[in-house]
This record gives C-alpha cells, sequence and structure tokens, in this order.
C-alpha cells in the first residue's frame, strides 16, 4: 500500500495562524502539494465542516481534524507541530501536535484500519512524548511507521468473558460500550481505548464495539448478556441497539469517551445497582417507559424541532433529485410536457425505437420529467414516515408513511404529512410501551405496531383530520396564489430574512423547508410556490458571495485565514451553500449577520417582485436552466450582495468591537 506519510507531509514548530481553519488549510495544502487532493478548497470545506459539528481536539494537546472527501486521491496523514498553540476545542487547552486524516470518499478497508489505528496511538503518552521529542520530519514519519505496525488493540475483535461460576463469584464489573462517530477513522477508535484503559485502572471488565468506517465485529451476545451496564459514546445511531436492550445505559457524545472515560465508567459502575437507572429499551418492555421519562426532561420545543427536522432531512433527495430532473426535463420537452397526461400518453406510445416523431430529446425529456414528478410523489409520505421514525424508530417508519400517503390521497398536503407523521410517530411510540409476553416481543416492531399504529394515524387522517387540513392547505395555496405588488414582496422579505439569520441554522431551515414543499404544486397556472423557492434559492446564496466580495474590497480589513475563504466562498455562494459564510459569522457575529439579512431581504423581495421562479430546489446559479426570468434572478443576487458587502464594511469601520468582545471563544453559528 501507498505510504499514508512522508517528510513532505509533516510540518515541524511553525506558526500556522490562530485558528482550527488556519491550520487545518495549510494542511489540506501540503496533502494537495503531495499530489494526494485535486484541490485544496474542497478537502478544506469537508474536513472543516467535519470540525464544526464536533471538535477535535483531544486530551493532550493534541488535535485530530479528518474527514472523507471527494478532493483526496489516496488515504494519506498530515501532521504539524506547532510553535503557536491552536485552540481545537479539547478541555485541557489548545493543541500543538495536529494529525490531520484524509481518506477518499471510497477509502478501501485496510487503509481505514491504519488510520484508526493511529488515531490509538495519539492517546499514548510515549507516542506523543515522541512526537514532540522528534528532531527531524523523517523521525516523525519513522514513529508514525512504527505505531501503524503494532498489533491491534486487544479489545478490536471482543472475545467471550469467562462466565463460569468460579469466576462469576471473583469477577469484576462487567461492563460493555459501543462507540462510534459521523466519520468513523478517529473519534470512534480513540474513545474505544480511553474507555479501555479508565475499566482497566478502575478494576472493571470492559469490553468495546467500535462500529467505525473500517467495519466493526459484534460484542459476542454472551458478553452482552452478561454485561452489568451499558456506555454508548456516540454520535450517530447505534446499530443493533436491540442486543442490548433491558441494560442500564449511559448515553453520551463520542467526545466525552475521549475527554473524560474514568467518569463515565464510574457513572455506569453506579448505573449497574441503580434500579431507576436509564436502560436500552426495547419494544414491548416496561423498560421503553423508563425511556419516555427520560425524553420527557427534554423541551418539548427540542423534542418537536428534531422530529420535524428528522422528516425533512430524509424528504429533501427526494425532492432535490426529483425538482432538478422535472427541470432538466422541461429543458429537453419543453413545459407544455407537463399540461394534462401529455407525458403518460408519450410514454404509453413511444420507446427508443419508435421515437415521438423521431424526437429524441421530447423522448429523454418526458422520462426525466416522469422520473422527477413521481421522486417528488413520495415527497409527504416520507416527510411523514421520518417524522415517526424521528419519534418511535423503525416501528414508525411504515404508519409514517402510509400516512403521509393518505394526507396526499386527500389533498392535506405538507401540512397533512406533517400531523400524520406526528399521529403515526406518537402512536407506535405508545404501542410500544406495551407489557408483552416475551414469545410476543419479536413481533411487536415488524407486524403489531407498524399494524395498529397505521390504523390509528390514517383513519383519524381519512375519518377526522385529513378534510380540514386539506381546507386550510387550499386556502393557503390560494392565498399565495393570489399574492401579488406589495404582499408579495413582504413574503420575499421575510424569506430573505430567515435564509440569512443562521446561515443553515433551523431557521434557514425551516424557510428552506417551506419552500421545498411547495414546489410540487408550483406549476405555470399556479407559479406562486416557484416564485418562493427561487426567492429562497436567492437569498440563500448573498451571505458567502457578499462575504468574497468583501475581502476583495478591503483586504486590509480582513486577515489572511478570511481572505481565504472569500475565496471559496465565490463557489459555494453561486452554488447555494449559504454556510459558506459561517467562518466570517464565527468570528464576527454581530456584524456579518445583520449585514447578511439586509441583503437577503432585499434579494428576496426583488425576487417575489419581479416573479423570478425556479423548478429546482437546490444547485443556485449552476441550474440556470430551471429559472424563470434568469436576468432578474441574477441582478437581484448581485444587488443583495452588494449591499451586504457595503454594510459589512461600513459596521467593521465605524462599528468597532469591544476589546473583551474580540477575546471571546469563536463559535460556529450554524454547523
Amino acid at each position: 500500500m501507498t505510504q499514508l506519510i512522508t517528510p513532505q507531509l509533516v510540518s515541524l514548530d511553525q506558526n500556522l495562524g490562530d485558528s482550527p481553519a488556519d491550520v487545518i488549510r495549510f494542511l489540506a495544502g501540503k496533502v494537495a502539494a503531495a499530489g494526494r487532493a485535486s484541490e485544496v478548497e474542497g478537502l478544506f470545506a469537508d474536513a472543516f465542516a467535519r470540525e464544526q459539528k464536533t471538535a477535535t481536539g483531544v486530551p493532550g494537546g493534541i488535535a485530530i481534524p479528518h474527514c472523507r472527501s471527494a478532493a483526496v486521491t489516496e488515504p494519506t496523514l498530515a501532521m504539524a507541530r506547532l510553535s503557536h498553540k491552536v485552540d481545537f476545542g479539547a478541555k485541557d487547552g489548545p493543541a500543538d501536535i495536529i494529525f490531520f486524516i484524509a481518506a477518499p470518499e471510497g477509502a478501501d478497508q485496510e487503509h481505514l484500519k491504519l488510520l484508526s489505528k493511529l488515531a490509538r496511538s495519539l492517546i499514548k503518552k510515549d507516542f506523543t512524548a515522541g512526537l514532540r521529542a522528534a528532531a527531524t520530519e523523517q523521525e516523525i514519519v519513522d514513529l508514525v511507521d512504527g505505531a501503524l505496525a503494532d498489533k491491534p488493540a486487544a479489545h478490536a475483535a471482543p472475545t467471550v468473558a469467562d462466565t463460569t461460576p468460579a469466576a462469576s463469584a471473583a469477577a469484576p464489573k462487567r461492563i460493555v460500550a459501543v462507540t462510534a462517530c459521523p466519520t468513523g477513522i478517529a473519534h470512534t477508535y480513540m474513545a474505544a481505548d480511553s474507555l479501555v484503559a479508565a475499566g482497566k485502572e478502575a478494576g472493571v471488565d470492559l469490553q468495546v464495539e467500535t462500529q467505525g468506517s473500517g467495519g466493526f465485529t459484534a460484542l459476542d451476545p454472551a458478553v452482552i448478556a452478561a454485561a452489568d451496564a451499558v456506555i454508548f459514546a456516540v454520535d450517530v445511531d447505534v446499530r443493533g441497539k436491540e442486543r442490548f436492550a433491558g441494560k442500564p445505559v449511559i448515553n453520551a457524545p463520542v467526545k466525552r469517551g475521549i475527554d473524560e472515560p474514568a467518569k463515565m465508567v464510574q457513572e455506569a459502575i453506579a448505573a449497574s445497582t441503580d434500579p431507576h437507572a436509564h436502560r436500552v429499551p426495547h419494544f414491548g418492555a416496561e423498560e421503553r417507559a423508563e425511556q419516555a421519562s427520560e425524553a420527557a426532561s427534554e423541551h418539548l420545543g427540542t423534542k418537536v424541532k428534531k422530529v420535524l427536522l428528522t422528516g425533512v432531512s430524509y424528504m429533501i433527495p427526494f425532492v432535490a433529485g426529483g425538482g432538478l430532473l422535472i427541470a432538466l426535463g422541461f429543458l429537453l420537452a419543453g413545459y407544455d410536457i407537463a399540461l394534462g397526461t401529455k407525458a403518460n400518453d408519450i410514454l404509453a406510445h413511444n420507446t427508443l425505437l419508435n421515437l415521438p416523431n423521431g424526437n429524441l430529446a421530447l423522448y429523454l425529456g418526458t422520462v426525466a420529467f416522469k422520473i422527477g414528478a413521481l421522486s417528488l410523489g413520495f415527497l409527504v409520505p416520507a416527510l411523514a414516515g421520518y417524522i415517526a421514525y424521528g419519534i418511535a424508530d423503525r416501528p414508525g417508519i411504515a404508519p409514517g408513511f402510509v400516512a403521509g400517503a393518505v394526507s396526499g390521497f386527500m389533498g392535506a398536503g405538507f401540512l397533512g404529512g406533517l400531523v400524520g407523521g406526528l399521529l403515526a410517530g406518537l402512536t407506535a411510540h405508545w404501542i410500544g410501551t406495551f407489557s408483552v409476553p416475551r414469545w410476543l416481543r419479536g413481533l411487536m416492531p415488524v407486524v403489531i405496531i407498524p399494524l395498529f399504529a397505521s390504523i390509528v394515524a390514517s383513519g383519524l387522517m381519512f375519518l377526522v383530520l385529513g378534510g380540514p387540513i386539506a381546507w386550510i392547505t387550499t386556502q393557503l395555496n390560494t392565498w399565495l396564489t393570489g399574492m401579488t405588488g406589495a404582499s408579495a414582496i413582504v413574503l420575499g422579505i421575510i424569506l430573505g430574512l430567515m435564509m440569512c439569520f443562521d446561515l443553515g441554522g433551523p431557521v434557514n431551515k425551516v424557510a428552506y423547508s417551506f419552500a421545498v414543499a411547495g414546489l410540487g404544486a408550483g406549476s405555470l397556472s399556479n407559479p406562486a410556490p416557484l416564485q418562493i423557492m427561487a426567492a429562497v434559492m436567492a437569498a440563500g446564496m448573498v451571505p458567502p458571495l457578499a462575504m468574497a466580495l468583501a475581502t476583495v474590497l478591503n483586504k486590509k480589513g480582513f486577515s489572511l485565514a478570511e481572505r481565504e475563504n472569500g475565496k471559496a466562498a465565490w463557489l459555494l455562494g453561486a452554488s447555494f451553500i449559504s454556510e459558506g459564510a459561517i467562518p466570517f459569522a464565527a468570528a464576527d457575529p454581530f456584524r456579518v449577520i445583520p449585514a447578511s439579512m439586509v441583503g437577503g431581504a432585499v434579494t428576496g423581495a426583488l425576487c417575489m417582485a419581479s416573479g423570478v421562479t425556479s423548478q429546482a430546489p437546490h444547485g443556485g446559479i449552476f441550474v440556470f436552466f430551471a429559472i424563470g426570468n434568469l436576468a432578474m434572478f441574477v441582478i437581484a443576487i448581485l444587488v443583495g450582495m452588494v449591499i451586504t458587502a457595503l454594510v459589512l464594511l461600513a459596521l467593521k469601520r465605524w462599528a468597532v468591537r469591544k476589546p473583551e468582545e474580540a477575546e471571546q471563544v469563536r463559535v460556529p453559528v450554524a454547523a
């Protein structure tokens, strides 16, 4: 295999800046300069996005920024030993040893295992001491190669605990754990090793299942059965969670498994003897009710937001793909393809061997339009299904999809999907709290819960709720369709403000979801939903484009890192990725956010006033073929961009930051 690290990828005792972004960008440049990445900006964007989700600093003055990226051509490690420490979010302070792990999106399992092995080595004091003492880049490479050549940690392939009576008499507490992070390369394995070490120190028999990107070996069922408690140090769903049903459980983010492993072990020990401890649920068991009491402590608004955003996040791929295919169909076959049953007639009587009037573009456009329309047909069922999933896990999916389909059938639309998904999820969750005989438990999640939750939720939609919600939906659509003049402009202003308020956060997502939900109902005869989509997309493009322009107009007003971020923001903004402005907002929220909102409001108003439409839910300027009144779309964006840039520069000149404000820790506005 290709060597993961070379002297060219090592930087010793340099000052790389004051922020994680500065360091990550430098190391991404190292990887690209070594010919192991196709571009710096794409790699930096992926790594910095990962950093914003969860800080990668770990105890001991170490940070492990990492990502999978399409820009990476071969698995690579880049390392920096800093002369000026940088805060990567570790509790014990800033880091001076930085390992940047860059993996291709399709990295093979052997490389991923080596990368995870390196991450494990970083919690060993002798290894990190060697890194700090090394005098040359080659010494660093030799140390890393030596760490990668070691045998895997003993717990990587769990063994069955000795459960004989003789052993049990003097056996210590038995704890099992699962560690998992979104990338599955670094934190997953570091948390595992930290927990094992803490367990050994506490005299506990602790075995870990690492659910990483390099695959995982499941804990033996006998080990789980003998366990006194479970630790879940995870940032993603635990695979096979039902295996741990009924066990006392400690839940925490994966990073806590690195930062506070001893505390987690002690909490697990305490939970093992606490009859009131929270337990891993299984459907049809009394422990499910205990999980409900834990969830009840969470604020109602937070819980509702979580489940609604779960539904939206699963729905958007259907809409994005479907919307773009419909736009492509219009480009190839013309807008009249959507009128009446023309598309169905063409597909029913024509094939590639029998083209309609010999027109290949018409036939292919019709195919694209039909696929897109069918994809959009899943909008409401997918929304409802995954809202129910957010409440009741997998048993909620089927009744949620059915309730969503009923909503679509009755004309209740997006609002009906929201209500139907909540009903299905709550009903499935409630049925799951029933105490049933052990022989019936296996049927609960696959038969009993989906069946009765579908009957209750869909029955209520048919008999009680569907009609009134359909009426409300019709009135709302009529109101939107009839909006002209001042009222349409006001809506554009509101949508623009929402899109720029938190740059990809909850408020931004509400505005975007509102636009996407109506996209399927948009047409030449009902352009209002398409106008709303255009206003939302245009306003969302303004902040990153404005930040890029501002760094060009006044270079001295921005740091070197911000000017580099500005270069990337041109492409991000043009692609409708509002998050391209987050590095600026994180550093200076009280000037960047207001300036962005002013420009976004103007852009939204201009789009609505001039009747700009968008058939596509995403893509920015690159889906120009799906934009109606393209010239005004571009003008609205340019006007908003210039206004935001000028307002920001004015605020930077006259609204001077207080010294204590400038020293505050930078916190991203949205992840």
